[in-house]
């Protein structure tokens, strides 16, 4: 049986600078709303004082094969940031982003390639029943991968990208079956959109298991800890889910630190509902998680000299 835990609802261009002046004509939105007057997003920064100046956000396009290599660019960077996270773990781990042209197929990492590695040219196009097609490498995925990420996918038409891997932290503290708690501002970036799969089937080399992974993720969670096996994070964009992942996994290493500290005495604060909630509230936009990424995707593309891209 499946049951979920979930926290208190609350009441192609290659080089992006976070802030950018006025923005050109936008065509073929993929995300929601536009980010200069989406005013939750602009007020975490400042600009001139003509008001002008304003963060970019997630961009558009007038040609959507533009799009595909861009978020596909931005796929391999996820990865790469999760190698050097040290999130893999043998084959373990994946990453799956939605087509922008075929709309029931997916990318995914190829089958035993470390994340350190991967590039925009090795992943993979997958169609709805899970067969590599063309169009990408011609590379095997990993099975229990598309059974998670399809009925993901399936169940939430919102949802551009996903991440899961069995990230240290992430697996430990999902030995619990609970979600974290408000210690930290930056857990406030799950507050009322985190959610638990307390019935743990072994490796998901069915349907089953990805439907009630799916189940538990719910409508409008944006993570969920899988009991004895990792962490999910959704995104609107690969970059949101690439991020969450690592805030929640950070998350995950601060509970295990402060319930270390509380079990020899210390006294934990949690955050109020109130104060969570506010925060949530400024924080918790699509454009603000994609933009939380832009500083590891620009590292990732110096490092490699572009390679990443290729």
């Amino acid at each position: 049986m499946s049951t979920t835990v979930t926290q208190a609802p609350p009441a192609e261009q290659r080089t992006l600078p976070v802030v950018a002046g006025p923005a050109a004509v936008n065509h073929n939105s993929f995300h929601p709303g536009d980010a200069a007057s989406d005013k939750a997003f602009q007020a975490l920064a400042r600009g001139t004082r003509s008001g002008t100046l304003k963060l970019r956000g997630i961009p558009t396009f007038t040609d959507v094969y533009a799009q595909r290599q861009w978020m596909k660019e931005h796929m391999a960077a996820a990865f790469r940031y999760f190698g050097k996270k040290g999130y893999g773990d043998g084959v373990s781990g994946h990453i799956s982003m939605r087509d922008p042209i075929l709309k029931d197929h997916f990318w995914m990492n190829p089958f035993a390639k470390h994340f350190s590695s991967i590039k925009a040219s090795d992943l993979v196009l997958v169609d709805a029943d899970g067969y590599v097609t063309e169009g990408g490498a011609q590379l095997p995925i990993n099975e229990a991968g598309f059974m998670i990420h399809s009925e993901i996918h399936k169940a939430r038409p919102d949802v551009i990208a996903a991440a899961h891997t069995h990230s240290v932290y992430g697996k430990t503290w999902s030995a619990f079956g609970k979600p974290v708690e408000m210690l930290t501002q930056d857990a406030c970036n799950f507050y009322g959109r985190l959610s638990v799969y307390d019935d743990h089937g072994g490796i998901a080399l069915a349907q089953d298991e990805g439907r009630q992974i799916a189940e538990a993720l719910g409508k409008e969670n944006l993570a969920c800890i899988l009991q004895n096996h990792g962490l999910l994070t959704v995104g609107r964009t690969v970059d949101e889910a690439a991020f969450l992942f690592s805030s929640l996994d950070n998350a995950c290493y601060s509970q295990l630190l402060a319930d270390a500290a509380a079990a020899n005495g210390i006294q934990k604060k949690i955050i109020s509902d109130e104060v969570a909630k506010y925060t949530a509230d400024a924080v918790q936009g699509a454009h603000n998680f994609y933009t939380e990424f832009q500083p590891e995707f620009e590292l990732i593309v110096e490092e490699t000299n572009g390679r990443v891209l290729q």
